[in-house]
């Protein structure tokens, strides 16, 4: 037997010094998003507008409400059938570059408004620059943004981005209609011009393209090279559609949204101010009403998104449609001139419900279309639009030929009845994200 190691005794390793703990670092994806966030609600600021000067321009120029309704209705068309060209261009040029025209374009229609002393000019001004200039930054935007930076936590951050263009609401509803008030409305048209000017610079140093630019993964994924460029981006825009519109479930969204945005964009924020001022509401409670719906609007989109990750999409908008559709057919009994319990507990919900179905709508067409979401959300973003372009101008032309608001209260309210039961028939993909357009 060997004494020296049968004497052996172990030896205790000397203590070390505990290692520092490593400070985590914010991943870059959620600085995108900010900036993104941002973004919108500086392109947001003029959306706060419209409503609020149906009544100053006809008193200025003598202009019916159908007529500025046509121009809010170009507007928001332009609005929604740029946005899917917007989501090639960015794969094209990069976010950066489209996003910084777009704003400037918005900044350059508001601040010409101002001179503007006919009809058409209101169209090319309001219409077609502000259209051209907030399509660029709609929806497809933030949902370029969360398909390249973001693998996990896509639905939260949808309904993040989502919320800031109520946010943009909530900041400038209240002031636009305190300067309308006040100061009149060409002043309130240099103060969203100028919001949508300060956020450029805010792109331009801060908004990256891809993940890859920075040498990241996106948030919760793997590494992955920056794709090259896309040439004929318009091309592939419309081929998109061509391709999807052979699909059933893409009618059916593009249809149930359509009827989202005649019952919010086009109904409550285009014609709940005036249409509280014909019940001799003043213009500042109404508007602060508006603004209202921002906040609860921000609340009910990102818990939208949180239950997006978790439940069934087309049950969730099914829900939001028919809840929508029985809050507007009581509307009309709650217009009163000054602000009632029964009109609070209205704004609170229609807030909680307002953008809450972006995020199930985008989660279904990323279900539907795989890599091809951005610009098929693109397209079902411009049906979104087209419905609230109609209702923009026929809710004018409605309030001038019967008087009163009331029958599109009720005819929108319906409509969201017929939006919950096309999302319920959307057949479920089983086979894998991106197969359903191949098909």
């Amino acid at each position: 037997m060997n004494p020296t190691t049968e004497s052996a005794v172990p030896v205790a390793p000397l203590p070390t010094a505990p290692e520092a703990p490593r400070r985590r670092r914010v991943h870059r994806a959620w600085i995108v998003a900010a900036v993104t966030f941002v973004t919108i609600i500086g392109g947001a600021a003029f959306n706060s507008l419209p409503g609020l000067l149906f009544d100053p321009l006809q008193d200025d120029f003598g202009w019916s409400r159908g007529r500025i309704g046509l121009a809010v209705s170009l507007d928001m068309a332009l609005y929604g059938l740029t946005a899917p060209f917007a989501a090639a261009l960015m794969d094209r040029f990069g976010i950066r570059r489209v996003v910084a025209v777009a704003l400037t374009m918005v900044a350059a229609g508001a601040l010409a408004s101002v001179w503007m002393t006919a009809a058409w000019q209101l169209m090319l001004y309001w219409g077609l620059l502000v259209g051209l200039g907030t399509g660029s930054m709609a929806l497809a935007f933030s949902a370029t943004v969360t398909n390249r930076w973001f693998v996990a936590r896509r639905g939260l951050v949808t309904g993040i981005l989502t919320a800031a263009g109520a946010s943009g609401q909530l900041v400038f509803l209240p002031l636009c209609a305190w300067i309308v008030d006040r100061h009149g409305w060409r002043p309130a048209s240099v103060t969203v011009a100028l919001a949508a000017l300060v956020v450029v610079p805010f792109v331009w140093l801060l908004m990256r393209d891809h993940p890859a630019d920075v040498g990241l993964a996106p948030y919760g994924g793997d590494y992955v090279e920056k794709p090259a460029p896309t040439r004929g981006a318009a091309r592939r825009t419309v081929r998109v559609l061509f391709e999807a519109a052979r699909t059933g479930p893409f009618w059916l969204l593009a249809g149930s949204f359509a009827i989202c945005g005649a019952s919010t964009n086009g109904l409550i924020r285009t014609h709940f101010v005036p249409s509280a001022h014909d019940h001799h509401m003043p213009i500042t409670a109404a508007a602060s009403l508006l603004a209202v719906i921002g906040i609860f609007d921000i609340i009910g989109t990102v818990f939208s998104g949180w239950l997006t990750d978790r439940f069934d999409a087309r049950r969730l908008l099914a829900v939001y449609y028919a809840l929508r559709g029985v809050s507007l057919l009581f509307l009309p009994l709650l217009m009163h001139p000054t602000v009632e319990p029964p009109m609070v507990l209205f704004i609170v919900f229609y807030g909680l419900d307002w953008v809450a179905t972006v995020p199930p709508t985008l989660a279904l067409c990323r279900e539907q279309y795989g890599e091809d979401s951005a610009i098929v959300f693109g397209w079902v973003l411009a049906s979104h639009q087209v419905g609230a372009a109609l209702v923009a101008f026929l809710g004018g032309v409605a309030r001038d030929y019967f008087g009163t608001y009331d029958v599109v209260w009720y005819a929108a309210g319906a409509l969201c009845a017929v939006a919950a039961l096309m999302v319920l028939v959307i057949r479920r993909v089983r086979e894998p994200a991106g197969a359903a357009l191949a098909a």
